[in-house]
């Protein structure tokens, strides 16, 4: 490729092409160039690359004033100033590119995620993607659920081709630590569904996605942990101590058996009298989920500390629903092996709404109304044309529950449980 001592009056005569298109490059500026079409359209540029892939941009002042922005104009870079003409301009954004890409960064990629803020944040792309391909998904519910609570607020309005994964790994510690591994596995599986999708639609984007960035081992997914008696007898009477909202949680975990989302987002409203009413938007169908408290229930309610002015059930500052899980429970977990002197084998909380199902059937509740008590769908035409609420049948069984509970928790040597 010709090299040249590019000045404006090179410029001005550079030879014309008769077709496609004529660089010359700089003697002095390493990847300065002047591009020349075979129409006579002339523009100074400037390329590099990123690993294997080559840049070409425009040095038309655009990084000279995205730099100055982004210093706020506290930085060595000004915007192109009064009187300077193109050359000059080009000549000095030469040198402010060279540097950013001497930082590690990509002048290119960051323009094009600026002038694409309103149409190629990850926010509008996720949109994209279901209207295109995404609405028959199976779980497009739940996906679009997931971005909107876990990744929307802090990587909405990024342009997806400057999330990096670094960023990633740190946002899916934070919905580990807060909501849970599975939380953060859900999260990464449409957040890499997306990208990979934008991927498949744009020449430049890679996927800053990669292996071993799950948060929860294949054998780990299909979970079938059922608590035995004394397991369940040892971890009551450590959260009975009441040491804060996690304890009086996992025991309503357990009494009403629903998933620790559901348990830990409740709302005093969202009780009349004796009966919890969990919304749609935040149950796992979608569809309000009406629980009959049990005494049992009604009486550990009644125990909890209402913290004045706030609207949840379970807070440990009044302002938000508890979270911070996996820390809570790895403190919860030290006292459990304290008062045992060893450490259970692993569990975790969505065993004690498994340990509840079992315990239905234990105490010989009808299998089709405790599907309906843990909120499943029943299938089949029973599913289809059976829309009773099962109101006092799911009563009947959340009593058995706690029957069976206070039993395990507070055996008698003279009292024997009949079965059905």
């Amino acid at each position: 490729m010709p090299t040249t001592d590019l000045t404006p009056d090179f410029i001005k005569k550079a030879p014309v092409p008769n077709r496609g298109k004529t660089f010359y490059w700089d003697e002095k500026q390493t990847g300065l160039g002047l591009m020349v079409t075979s129409n006579g359209h002339k523009s100074l540029v400037f390329t590099y690359r990123i690993g294997a892939q080559q840049r070409r941009m425009k040095l038309d002042g655009d990084w000279l004033r995205h730099e100055a922005g982004r210093t706020k104009n506290g930085g060595k870079i000004e915007s192109p100033r009064a009187g300077e003409n193109a050359f000059q301009i080009a000549r000095r954004e030469a040198k402010a590119v060279a540097g950013a890409i001497a930082q590690g960064r990509d002048p290119l990629a960051e323009l094009r995620g600026v002038r694409n803020a309103g149409k190629n944040n990850l926010k509008a792309v996720a949109e994209e993607f279901f209207r295109r391909d995404g609405k028959g998904l199976r779980t497009a519910a739940d996906s679009k659920a997931d971005l909107k609570r876990y990744i929307y607020p802090k990587l909405g309005t990024r342009a997806i081709e400057t999330i990096k994964k670094s960023e990633i790994v740190r946002l899916l510690d934070k919905i580990e630590d807060d909501h849970g591994p599975f939380a953060a596995q859900h999260a990464l599986s449409i957040l890499r569904r997306v990208m990979n999708w934008h991927a498949t639609r744009d020449d430049d984007y890679l996927s800053p996605i990669v292996r071993g960035m799950s948060r929860v081992k294949p054998r780990e997914i299909a979970r079938k942990r059922i608590l035995e008696d004394a397991e369940l007898r040892l971890l009551w009477h450590v959260a009975a101590e009441h040491r804060g909202p996690y304890d009086y949680l996992l025991q309503y975990i357990l009494l009403t058996a629903t998933r620790i989302s559901e348990s830990s987002d409740m709302a005093h409203d969202e009780v009349l009298k004796d009966e919890w009413t969990i919304p749609g938007e935040r149950y796992k169908n979608k569809l309000d989920h009406l629980v009959p408290l049990s005494k049992a229930a009604q009486a550990l309610l009644a125990e909890i500390p209402v913290i004045s002015g706030s609207k949840w059930v379970f807070s440990t500052n009044g302002r938000t629903p508890i979270s911070g899980f996996s820390k809570f429970k790895s403190a919860f977990d030290r006292r459990v092996t304290e008062a045992n002197g060893k450490p259970l084998p692993r569990w975790t909380t969505h065993d004690l709404r498994r340990t509840a199902r079992s315990l239905m059937s234990r105490a010989g509740v009808n299998a089709d109304h405790a599907e309906r008590c843990l909120g499943h769908v029943i299938g089949g035409i029973r599913g289809t044309y059976d829309r009773h609420e099962f109101k006092d049948e799911k009563r009947h069984a959340f009593e058995a529950l706690a029957t069976q509970i206070n039993r395990i928790i507070d055996p008698q040597d003279n009292v024997r449980a009949l079965r059905r």
